[in-house]
């Protein structure tokens, strides 16, 4: 079952790099933070590279200015990400984890079989919002969709009171 709103964030080790490969887990990400994360299907992928990344690595400090992280998850290995990252001029702050072997993907209960596409078991593309590791607004698109989880989408929905 996919996570819901009301729900905790899993307890998961993701990977990124800085100082060579780090293990980085979700309570250290997420415990006592507000925070946005969304996931792409693939790094260097049409819509992830054109549309998703960059409408959050444009509008990242308007998050920041709310005392919000930022982070890109993606099933694809700590050095993609980075290379990604690194390509798409992400700034400081905005955190490009790899999801490897796509547990965090699983434990929420969003993965994607992309087999017909050669890509194996990725993430679907979704943005959600938490506050101490609580999920408060979760937005899922519908596959092949980009609408809801861009950064311009998720500004419009912390606009509310969350």
């Amino acid at each position: 079952m996919a996570i819901q709103v009301g729900d905790r964030i899993p307890e998961v080790n993701l990977q990124r790099i800085r100082n060579g490969v780090e293990v980085v887990d979700t309570p250290t990400l997420f415990d006592g933070k507000k925070v946005v994360l969304f996931a792409v299907p693939g790094a260097f992928t049409p819509t992830c590279s054109e549309r998703h990344l960059p409408g959050f690595v444009q509008h990242f400090d308007q998050f920041n200015a709310r005392g919000i992280d930022v982070l890109c998850m993606s099933v694809n290995d700590p050095f993609v990400m980075q290379a990604w990252g690194q390509s798409q001029h992400v700034p400081e702050g905005l955190l490009m984890l790899a999801d490897g072997n796509a547990d965090l993907t699983r434990a929420l209960g969003l993965e994607l079989d992309a087999s017909g596409y050669g890509m194996g078991m990725r993430s679907r593309r979704f943005a959600l919002y938490a506050e101490d590791a609580v999920v408060k607004k979760l937005f899922v698109e519908s596959p092949g969709e980009f609408k809801v989880s861009s950064a311009e989408y998720m500004l419009g929905e912390l606009a509310e009171p969350v």
